[in-house]
């Protein structure tokens, strides 16, 4: 990425205050951009500054004008500075990731709240909280907080980690300069403070007033730097004259704190409940009611809510999105288990193009839904599994049976259906119309797409199980009414190769747009130097492309509304330099090029029109149904001709992986029909993605580049991986694994333990266990 110069960012635009999220939104997109210096006019905006890890390892540095909101810096990363040129309002720093935030006066409350990485520097005093509930991973430097002047009420609470250092600038003569009761229920950390302090958190820290010799001298090292930072390294030394000004409290350890009297709950009972509410209380001769102790925490039938292992219940959002139907997550489960070459195979279990397809050619449905993408994260990288799986090794097929199915075209969807009836022990016999299988695979997609050698690769693997092929087969209704008398089954996979036409005057001066591909394929056309295609759809994206490889200068994209292409199509042909234009109508194709319907003539050599495809359906009996000049199937892609099913473009136009998975389904149902008996497969619903605990992500890994880093950061979406947490987490000791035949466990709950609290579900980073409501007493 290039690094640009400096950007300015306005919180306010023609007098209206921007959202806080729009702001963000413009922060980010600066940054991903290459801006690394961002000068924003703040108008009360939360937020700002957080979250910047699309900068990479490069520092960015983040100036804030004007009236920052609340959470200035929240989430901020190492790489970013930000520096507030006025005053803060609440939650300074909250859950800093290790970014250096700089205020140039007070601060309000809850400073460096939850921070566990970074510094905060504050040129003045601070409000309440501050410094609450931080954290120290101790793999990074503790975070710091720096306050100038002094520091408002509960300061240090519940600290847990880090250190903060209270000049005191400004309050030399009160009292308490860390304000009312600081470090209570502090657990880790230290604080240094320059004034008096009347009162603390004995039972939480210990005040040293003689400060060591390497606390001394870490305090000045630092104190200068801080002083640096905010423009007044000149008083470093009035501040370190007198030594003795300065203190330090230090968090005491599990083992130095006191015992406490806790009340017991009898105790509270007698005194507190039955005095007010008993007998010459406040209501005591109102009520009646039974008040003797019951338990307050119940279990087994009593319990409102119990605990479900739901283990492998829900489809992981990948497997739920891939038309072809892959386990995706059990792929990466098996490379976790060091079964490499059984992942590997497991694909041709499901589609004969594992590298063809997830490889190169699929836009990658499942990765599209993978639950890190709902926190901005990368998606788990299928494409580096699908390229393996070129040497997977087939699956054995069943025994033969004796029965034969027709396949009526060698596309994705022919392959598809012949591969899985294979598989299942049926002879498949495939005829094709042209003279190699593929389809628009081998004939259409460019070469920058997919390199020839991987499809003709997997075409060789299937061709060498599926023996029965016929090319150059041309079909009538003749020849498929003798199919009809020869095979148990008729599939029609003949997808959709003949040009949708458009009703415009000169279209016979127009190139189909697949008829292009297929000759650009063999480099025996020529396009000129300038190029409209008619349709900018992901075909028309891909003749755009392979039109700039043949020669031309300028290729143009024109539809009738916002182009529908996407993914690698779109990339290549933006990237090679295609245009779009629309909303465009055409009237005419010319010999100086297409005749828009507002006048305009777009000059071109060659016009390629790719508006869509249709089947050609001429040798189907008429009594197959079909619909706009696509054949009509039910969900088991059967036609009304039980007989004959069709499946891919023949019955709806689509991607390669909708094509694979028809194949998939049309076969279990023809093997279903040939066996005599009907199976039910279970049709598990999507896991919720709010099951899911992204808190578990590594936000730092920015992309995937081995087998291995993907099968680790795979979330395992509702399939446990075993990781014990929720036997270690539950306070009842009510969840233990349960050692199963070979490698199979479970997590079962004993009832007269579990109390129903959820922490199981809380903490389960797969979304495994669920909580639902118990069963009602009769």
């Amino acid at each position: 990425m290039v690094k640009k110069g400096t950007i300015k960012i306005a919180g306010q635009e023609h007098g209206i205050r921007v959202e806080s999220r729009v702001l963000e939104e413009e922060i980010q997109q600066a940054v991903t951009k290459g801006y690394r210096h961002i000068e924003v006019a703040a108008y009360g905006q939360h937020g700002i500054g957080g979250r910047l890890w699309r900068g990479g390892d490069a520092q960015i540095k983040v100036d804030v004008t004007g009236s920052s909101g609340q959470r200035l810096g929240s989430m901020g990363f190492a790489n970013t500075m930000i520096e507030v040129f006025g005053p803060a309002s609440d939650d300074v720093g909250w859950l800093n990731a290790g970014a250096l935030i700089i205020v140039r006066g007070n601060a309000t409350n809850g400073v460096a709240n939850a921070m566990a990485q970074g510094k905060v520097y504050i040129d003045g005093d601070i409000g309440a909280r501050g410094m609450t509930m931080t954290k120290h991973n101790p793999r990074f430097e503790p975070p710091e907080l720096w306050v100038f002047g002094k520091a408002g009420d509960s300061f240090a609470e519940f600290m847990a980690g880090g250190v903060a250092v209270v000049c005191g600038v400004g309050s030399e003569n009160e009292k308490d300069v860390l304000g009312y009761r600081p470090c209570v229920g502090m657990v880790g950390g230290k604080i240094f403070f320059r004034g008096s302090q009347s009162s603390y958190s004995v039972h939480d820290a210990r005040l040293i007033t003689d400060l060591p010799k390497e606390e001394w001298s870490w305090l000045k090292i630092n104190l200068k730097k801080f002083l640096q930072a905010i423009g007044k390294e000149y008083l470093f030394e009035d501040l370190v004259e007198k030594r003795q000004e300065w203190k330090l409290l230090s968090a005491l350890k599990p083992h130095e704190k006191k015992e406490r009297s806790i009340r017991k709950m009898n105790v509270f009972r007698l005194d507190a409940w039955e005095r007010e509410l008993g007998s010459g209380g406040l209501i005591g001769d109102l009520v009646s009611v039974d008040r003797s102790p019951i338990g307050l925490i119940t279990s087994g039938e009593l319990r409102r809510f119990v605990p479900i292992w739901a283990n492998e219940k829900y489809l992981p959002p990948c497997q739920a999105h891939c038309p072809t139907g892959i386990p995706v997550q059990k792929r990466w489960e098996l490379i976790r288990k060091g079964k490499m070459q059984e992942a590997v195979n497991l694909a041709l279990e499901y589609t004969p193009f594992p590298a063809t397809v997830c490889g190169y050619l699929c836009p990658n449905l499942c990765m599209q839904n993978c639950s890190r993408q709902t926190v901005n994260l990368p998606a788990v990288d299928i494409t580096i599994l699908g390229k393996a799986s070129l040497e997977a090794k087939e699956p054995k097929p069943h025994p033969a049976t004796g029965k034969k199915v027709a396949v009526i075209g060698g596309g994705a969807a022919g392959l598809s259906v012949a591969w899985q009836l294979w598989m299942k022990g049926h002879d498949a016999v495939i005829y094709e119309g042209r003279k190699q299988l593929g389809g628009k695979i081998t004939e259409t997609i460019p070469q920058s797409r997919i390199p020839d050698e991987i499809v003709a690769h997997e075409i060789k693997r299937l061709a060498k199980n599926v023996h029965h092929i016929h090319l150059n087969a041309s079909l009538t209704k003749e020849k498929f009414g003798k199919l009809k008398n020869e095979f148990d089954f008729i599939v029609i996979a003949s997808g959709a190769a003949k040009p949708r036409k458009i009703n415009v005057r000169g279209i016979d001066k127009a190139l189909a747009a697949l008829d292009f591909l297929r000759q650009s394929k063999l480099n025996c056309i020529k396009v000129g130097k300038k190029v409209v295609v008619i349709g900018a759809g992901n075909v028309g994206c891909d003749a755009a492309t392979e039109a700039f490889r043949l020669g031309a200068k300028s290729v143009t994209l024109i539809d009738v509304q916002q182009p529908a292409s996407f993914g690698v199509e779109r990339r290549h042909a933006e990237t090679a330099g295609a245009k779009f234009l629309w909303p465009c109508f055409t009237k005419a194709i010319t010999a100086k090029g297409v005749e828009l319907t507002d006048g305009e003539v777009l000059p071109a050599d060659t016009v390629i029109v790719a508006v869509g495809d249709v089947p050609d359906l001429s040798f189907l009996p008429d009594d197959v149904a079909t619909k706009k000049g696509f054949i009509v199937v039910n969900e088991y892609f059967k036609t009304n001709d039980d007989q004959i099913f069709a499946i891919g473009d023949a019955v709806k136009p689509g991607l390669l992986t909708d094509a694979i998975g028809a194949g998939r389904i049309a076969a279990r149902a023809i093997n279903d029909l040939l066996k005599g008996s009907h199976e039910t497969y279970d049709q598990l619903l999507p896991i919720d993605f709010n099951r899911i605990k992204t808190e578990y992500f590594d936000a730092r890994i920015k992309s995937f580049s081995d087998l291995v880093s993907c099968a680790t950061n795979c979330a395992s979406c509702g399939a446990c991986r075993d990781c014990g947490m929720c036997e270690s987490i539950c306070p009842q000791n009510a969840i233990s694994r349960k050692t199963l035949e070979g490698e199979n466990f479970e997590y079962v709950v004993d009832e007269e333990l579990c109390i129903g609290c959820g922490f199981c579900a809380g903490t389960c980073p797969t979304g495994v266990w669920e909580i639902v409501e118990n069963a009602p007493l009769e």
